[in-house]
């Protein structure tokens, strides 16, 4: 399955039947709309196909980027022209990130506005409220510990069970969408996906496609229950968000989300977010960040059909992201540079069509060592395609932080039936590796390996 679609841009053509890798630049560290330009080569250098800015409206009291006031008007923090149309300044840096090979993907927050929005008094009925006729403010759970729940004051919920003021609130978004499609946004990250109807999002896909059919959607689905997702399948989203940067390499759990979430559509992976704290302040006492973001960062990139990451992983930033208090003053020193590391795992996953789709997935379990393993295939199940049972990657992944582990590729039958697998892991030889070989893997190292049917593919998509 591929969901993907090939769009030609200003400059040269993008194929996004790759499935995105994108570069997450949060709007409030890096400053401007002109700052923000001043990123795009670099991006394009590091691999990444897609731009994602987080909201960058107008905001209401409390100075949340999610607490849009007005959608049509620039938050002033990123106003790099003193007032400036949004149209002019957002449709510039689209146009410069096109001309490198950047598709520009933003937020859309349908689910609720700022507390103090005009909207409230223009339309009074599309807001929920309480038994006592207060406004409701929007909650999320957190997806590490489920009986924590956030609760926002400074926004409030759209009400979309109504079925006129279901009409007009999919009038007013879609309209909002297209106005972006227009400036040349063609990807959109659905906030909080799961708490509007499927409904809903289906009628502002459509709408947004009418004039942009390469138009990309992003189901932020992250945290919410099993159900909450499953009812998004009539929506027709192209990606949603998954939960493997909380994966320990031993649970049943991310596997079982996995293949129970590709029907509704195929995932993208993080090894971190704006919403987490970063990564490389997470290491315990004794391991080197940079071990555990090159573990995390090669993960995503393997695991799923997509892979984000937020500005400032490269470099090992430290400060966790903030919607309302992050400024440029939060820029950091580089603490690590991960910058050739990244790259080269976003051009790996170029080599092989497989990586773009969500192909059925097992653990493979070895007789020593602290290795775990995945099997992907390469296609759907149970759609039909040539060499289904024959093209498949195995990744490997050293849990161990800190030493180094021997495996021994014993315990994958569909290794020992093709005898071999060719390694295309960055930074190693690459080339053929027998069945029952024993491979050494650095601490927190992936690495991975294609079957022939596969890697015949893989060199057919080089040339």
């Amino acid at each position: 399955m591929e969901s993907g679609r090939r769009r030609r841009s200003s400059g040269k053509d993008m194929d996004t039947s790759v499935a995105p890798v994108i570069y997450n630049l949060f709007p409030r560290l890096v400053g401007t709309v002109a700052q923000w330009g001043g990123h795009l080569e670099r991006i394009s250098a590091l691999g990444f196909t897609w731009v994602y800015l987080n909201p960058f409206h107008d905001p209401g009291f409390s100075g949340s980027l999610y607490a849009v006031r007005n959608p049509y008007r620039l938050n002033p923090s990123f106003d790099s022209d003193g007032g400036r149309s949004v149209s002019r300044q957002i449709g510039e840096f689209v146009a410069r990130a096109e001309s490198l090979g950047l598709a520009v993907m933003m937020d859309l927050v349908v689910n609720h506005t700022a507390r103090d929005r005009e909207l409230i008094d223009a339309h009074p009925d599309w807001y929920r409220r309480d038994d006592e006729g207060e406004l409701l403010s929007p909650s999320a759970i957190d997806p590490a510990d489920s009986r924590a729940v956030t609760v926002w004051g400074d926004l409030i919920e759209l009400d979309f069970g109504h079925r006129v003021v279901r009409r007009e609130l999919m009038d007013h978004f879609s309209e909002v969408a297209r106005y972006y499609a227009r400036l040349g946004v063609c990807g959109f990250r659905c906030d909080a996906a799961y708490k509007v109807p499927a409904e809903v999002w289906q009628e502002i896909i459509a709408a947004v496609r009418e004039i942009r059919s390469d138009a990309l959607f992003l189901a932020e689905t992250v945290g919410c229950r099993a159900a909450e997702i499953e009812n998004l399948k009539p929506a027709g989203f192209d990606y949603l968000l998954n939960s493997s940067k909380w994966w320990d390499f031993r649970e049943p759990w991310l596997l079982e989300q996995y293949h129970r979430f590709r029907s509704v559509a195929p995932s993208i992976s993080f090894p971190e977010s704006h919403d987490t704290g970063r990564l490389a302040a997470e290491a315990l006492p004794g391991v080197d960040p940079a071990v555990l973001c090159r573990q995390r960062y090669a993960f995503a990139t393997v695991f799923a059909s997509g892979v984000l990451m937020p500005v400032g992983f490269e470099y090992g930033f430290r400060r966790k992201l903030d919607v309302v208090t992050t400024s440029p003053a939060d820029w950091e020193p580089p603490n690590l540079d991960l910058t050739g590391f990244v790259a080269a795992w976003n051009r790996l996953r170029r080599g092989w069509s497989g990586f773009a789709v969500e192909g059925a997935q097992r653990p493979v379990s070895f007789r020593q060592g602290d290795v775990a393993g995945l099997l992907r295939q390469a296609t759907w199940r149970p759609e039909p395609a040539p060499d289904a049972d024959t093209e498949w990657c195995l990744t490997l992944i050293n849990r161990d932080l800190i030493r180094a582990c021997a495996v021994e590729l014993i315990g994958c039958p569909e290794l020992a039936a093709s005898g071999l697998g060719l390694e295309i892991t960055p930074n190693r030889p690459s080339g053929p590796v027998v069945a029952g070989a024993s491979l050494i893997l650095k601490p927190g190292e992936v690495r991975v390996l294609l079957s022939p049917a596969a890697g015949r593919r893989c060199d057919g998509d080089r040339r």
